[in-house]
């Protein structure tokens, strides 16, 4: 689960700098889509610091993967990732949008959901 949280961290923090510091090039980039509007602009950087908030919490649980604590933000990650997962080929197949990023970044999502899940199961079977 060490390495689950650490890579997680990385990525989270990574995509939600990206959003918060330039979010109209990183939607962009995933969605081929622009952000018009000052709220758009707005929403997607206070995404951005969640994003870097995840990284955060899974950065310092990776430190203590027994807690329930650090299960608990595994659990929640494992919702987020398959809840954006879904989210993104929704776009992608229902609402037509298509960044270069897009399919990559649902892959991604399914494989970390997964890998939250079978670290979920694999601890409370020990």
């Amino acid at each position: 689960m060490k390495s689950l949280l650490t890579g997680t961290a990385i990525l989270e923090a990574a995509t939600g700098l990206a959003l918060a510091l330039s979010p109209a090039l990183t939607v962009s980039l995933l969605l081929g889509a622009s952000l018009d509007t000052p709220g758009a602009l707005i929403v997607a950087r206070v995404a951005g610091a969640a994003l870097v908030s995840l990284g955060i919490a899974c950065w310092l649980a990776r430190a203590d993967v027994e807690s329930r604590a650090a299960l608990g933000i595994v659990a929640a990650m494992s919702f987020y990732n398959l809840a954006v997962a879904a989210l993104l080929a929704y776009a992608g197949v229902g609402l037509g949008l298509a960044g270069l990023g897009l399919w990559p970044a649902v892959l991604l999502h399914v494989a970390l959901g997964a890998w939250c899940a079978t670290s979920l199961v694999r601890e409370s079977r020990s």
